[in-house]
């Protein structure tokens, strides 16, 4: 489903916990060993007690994933070989021929984009050919002179640039030559010695002697006296004189004015610009500037779509943007089935148990992965914070195991090590009621309902108390401004295992038929560890389903 060398995104839910984060860097590392290129991602800011845990074990926080849209970089664009700046007509044209693309990308000498020269921008060029002093207009390097022609130089001249004027056909009397002729023409001219020595002798900058003429010695010695550069080509006079327009560099000739897209831009911002400029091929550049490819509104049919593996999760409202753009191709989750769907079968791993940690630990083993220790330690930690150390509704005996199995790979004692991590996520000085409502934040559609909840493990709840009102008044905001049917903030004890929950819905009344007694009008509580998924979720749901039964 995914070849090797293909990017394959892995990343658990938004205001992520330390579940969801320490299972996708986990089974990134087991696909990679896979050889597959797989890479964990966040998509939210990690929580105190994640990065305690990811500090401990010696883990960088993953790389912050905002979308999944396609973007320029999943196009299979079309290649083209870039020109530089003095390249030749002649070059470019010997470059465009075998290919079915009709334009070349023009750089300078650090590779940077700075024109297109296409098929027809050479046609225009080409056409110009009357123009007075064509050559003074458009420069041509003696270089180019030389490979557009196929020369050989007998005499070339260091001492002087090469500044040629025109282009003039020696195909009148020598007598003639000097009203016709003006310093700095280049000169083609056949087998005719006089008429090649008094040309020097006018000044020309060049003489370009055809069908291979030889040349007597005193014509060389007088172009070295005068510093007159003679070069010899193969091709007779008329085709030497059109061939050597085509020496004239590929900068004059390029369209300047050039509409490009970048690797990162997003293909419905890419849509709609081309929809605004009326060119065949757009340019593709790295951040760099450098030209990487062409795309044409033919590449936006066929695309490939990023490769996602959702972990802790199935729920769109919990997941990245851009999720419907995207190719799902596995899902590892311990929760309920969520609203989901994929264009074609899937691998989808999911089970009763109290983390996604401890089906990942599965996985390696079917696998037959071994599991390194700062791998263990991350899952182990990932189990312990969702089961909250064992004491939750939702752990089961196939949690403990594996937990007290990977704590001895990772050489630490499960409940020593808990309490370190609660304490150290359980602070909330210096926290906004924002932050602490998100730091474990999921978002429901139930019903057709939004519903979101909250959830915070602390060390005594005697903190959360001093800000009881600031947090309920954020709570209303959500409901209010954000058109929650109902929010709740989880509050739990892992101490003395107690838990209140803070709430506000609107309309009123829908939670104290479900979680009576109320303690308020915004807060209930609950004895021992509350899960949120196997007590608050299911409870919600039953009542909204009596609702609308009414």
């Amino acid at each position: 489903m995914s070849s090797k060398n293909e990017p394959i995104y892995i990343f658990g839910h938004q205001n992520p916990d330390t579940d969801s984060i320490c299972s996708a860097i986990a089974y990134a590392y087991l696909k990679q060993q896979q050889g597959l290129h797989a890479v964990a991602y966040r998509i939210g800011k990690i929580n105190r007690e994640t990065a305690f845990v990811l500090d401990y074990f010696n883990f960088s926080e993953p790389e912050y994933l905002s979308t999944v849209k396609p973007q320029v970089m999943n196009l299979d664009m079309d290649e083209a070989t870039s020109v530089n700046v003095k390249t030749s007509l002649a070059q470019a044209m010997q470059l465009l021929e075998p290919t079915s693309i009709d334009t070349l990308p023009v750089v300078d000498n650090k590779e940077m984009l700075i024109g297109l020269i296409s098929t027809s921008d050479i046609a225009k060029l080409y056409m110009d050919v009357f123009q007075k002093n064509i050559l003074s207009i458009r420069f041509a390097p003696f270089k180019n002179i030389v490979e557009t022609l196929q020369a050989t130089v007998l005499f070339d001249t260091k001492k002087i640039p090469f500044t040629p004027n025109k282009v003039f056909v020696a195909d009148v009397s020598t007598k003639q030559l000097e009203y016709y002729l003006e310093p700095g023409d280049i000169v083609i001219l056949g087998n005719c010695a006089h008429t090649q020595q008094r040309a020097i002798e006018l000044g020309a900058s060049c003489i370009i002697l055809t069908l291979q003429t030889k040349v007597e010695k005193n014509i060389l010695t007088l172009a070295k006296q005068y510093c007159c550069r003679i070069i010899q080509t193969p091709f007779d006079t008329f085709t030497t004189a059109r061939l050597i327009l085509l020496s004239i560099p590929a900068s004059l000739a390029m369209t300047k004015e050039v509409f490009s897209f970048e690797q990162d831009d997003y293909l419905d911002t890419v849509r709609e610009k081309m929809q605004q400029h009326r060119y065949k091929n757009f340019p593709v550049l790295d951040t760099s500037g450098h030209f990487k490819g062409f795309i044409s509104r033919y590449h936006l049919i066929n695309f490939q779509r990023k490769k996602i593996i959702l972990i802790d999760h199935s729920d769109q409202s919990q997941s990245i943007a851009g999720i419907k753009e995207a190719d799902i191709i596995e899902i590892i989750d311990h929760h309920r089935i969520g609203d989901i769907q994929t264009a074609y079968p899937i691998f989808y791993r999911n089970e009763p148990v109290g983390s996604t940690a401890t089906i990942i630990t599965e996985l390696f083993e079917e696998n037959a992965v071994p599991i390194p220790k700062d791998i263990a330690g991350i899952l182990c930690a990932a189990i312990l914070s969702d089961t909250v150390a064992f004491r939750s509704p939702t752990c089961t005996h196939v949690d403990v195991q594996t937990a007290n199995k990977l704590a001895a790979i990772a050489q630490i004692e499960c409940e020593s090590f808990a309490q370190e991590m609660f304490m150290a996520g359980s602070p909330l000085k210096n926290m906004t009621p924002a932050e602490i409502m998100h730091s474990d934040f999921k978002e429901y559609q139930l019903n057709r309902k939004k519903i979101g909840i909250g959830q915070i493990n602390m060390v005594g709840l005697s903190e959360i108390r001093k800000i009881k009102p600031a947090l309920i008044n954020y709570l209303e905001s959500l409901v209010e401004d954000k058109k929650y049917y109902i929010v709740m903030l989880i509050l739990t004890d892992i101490i003395n295992e107690e838990t209140e929950v803070l709430f506000s819905e609107s309309p009123k009344g829908l939670v104290a038929k479900g979680f009576n007694p109320l303690k308020d009008e915004h807060t209930f509580a609950v004895n021992g560890i509350v899960s949120r998924k196997k007590q608050i979720v299911p409870k919600i749901t039953e009542l909204l389903a009596r609702a609308n039964q009414l």
